[in-house]
């Protein structure tokens, strides 16, 4: 073991994410990118770029993208925060609502990057089980320090009821964390809540619905004195000028996104019947992206097939996620090259 490594670190696997592979005929649904186009604001900022301004450090408050994010959701500023992706938000949680004997809950499956976060704060972490429909109960008299609460979830990306999550609120004596980054493509938000109550943080990223993912933008919203702790423990400047100027507009340009958004949620509908009319059993999904049950021979065979077809999708090696694919809903005609070409491997 390296003595100059932390044991705890030396001794993770760290988080892995989807393949990032080049070329021009590859077709990538593996990292619930949106392959439609910005806003034409975020277009007409970058071209008017003063290069001049970017040997000057950014706002270390964020005020005017904070601004449009409170005017977004009518709450007051200090109940903002911004940070450099959602992912960002989700460890300063952990370093802000956590004393080091402090325990993390989420449920399984669900983001994988979580426990990774809790192994690099060294604690403990209490994973709730969903069931095999995918739902959950929570166990009588379960406490946490935090709890993640991906809605809807990932990579399952159902929905969960809104009532049962406040109900769960009520009685979770720690944080809740509800991570929606897919939720502009979902029937509901739970975006209320997080000043409703005062132990609730809604996490949100641009990097979905609004096309944007590489910027690395995410905000919350929260009571003011938790939102206060993030600001208190974030680093100097931790998002960008260009970031902060590009998702201003974005925000403000609710139409852009909401065309995006309708347009994936015709295709996902469309992609749907395609599979289930191959024989997958697809779970009801409220994101940009499709968790289906293959047919024989099974989910990592046509995983594999597809790659070596250039066709990236997502399969996750655990006994809970291991006989499903996740699928990023492409445009309409990346998605009809996949069917296509799962019809070539199933033999349709």
């Amino acid at each position: 073991m390296n003595q100059l490594i932390r044991k705890s670190v030396e001794a993770m696997s760290g988080y892995v994410p989807g393949e990032q592979p080049k070329g021009e005929d590859i077709i990538k649904l593996n990292t619930n990118e949106n392959p439609w186009i910005c806003s034409p604001e975020v277009r007409d900022i970058l071209n008017e770029i003063d290069v001049v301004e970017l040997a000057k450090y950014p706002d270390p408050l964020c005020i005017e993208v904070r601004k449009a994010i409170a005017e977004k959701h009518d709450v007051g500023l200090a109940n903002t925060f911004a940070g450099n992706g959602s992912d960002e938000i989700l460890a300063l949680c952990l370093r802000a609502f956590c004393e080091k004997d402090g325990t993390v809950g989420y449920f399984d499956p669900s983001y994988s990057l979580y426990p990774v976060l809790a192994q690099i704060e060294e604690l403990a972490t209490k994973p709730v089980a969903l069931d095999e429909k995918y739902e959950w109960n929570m166990p009588s008299n379960y406490s946490a320090s935090i709890f993640f609460l991906t809605n809807p979830n990932a990579p399952t990306s159902m929905l969960f009821p809104k009532k049962k999550i406040e109900a769960f609120i009520k009685k979770f004596p720690g944080v809740v964390v509800i991570d929606e980054a897919y939720v502009d493509f979902a029937k509901e938000s739970c975006m209320e809540f997080a000043t409703k109550y005062e132990n609730v943080i809604v996490a949100r990223t641009l990097s979905k619905s609004y096309a944007l993912a590489g910027i690395r933008f995410g905000y919350c919203v929260g009571s003011a004195p938790l939102i206060a702790a993030l600001h208190k423990i974030k680093d100097s400047y931790n998002v960008s000028r260009l970031t902060q100027e590009l998702a201003r507009v974005a925000l403000l340009d609710e139409d852009t996104m909401k065309a995006i958004t309708s347009a994936v949620k015709g295709t996902r509908a469309l992609i749907t019947d395609e599979l289930i009319a191959l024989g997958f059993t697809v779970y009801p999904s409220e994101t940009n992206f499709i968790w289906a049950k293959p047919p024989s021979p099974g989910a990592k065979k046509i995983f594999d097939e597809l790659r070596n077809r250039s066709i990236y999708v997502r399969w996750f090696d655990g006994p809970r996620t291991k006989d499903c694919l996740r699928i990023t809903v492409g445009t309409n005609e990346q998605m009809m090259t996949l069917i296509e070409n799962l019809e070539e491997i199933l033999g349709k």
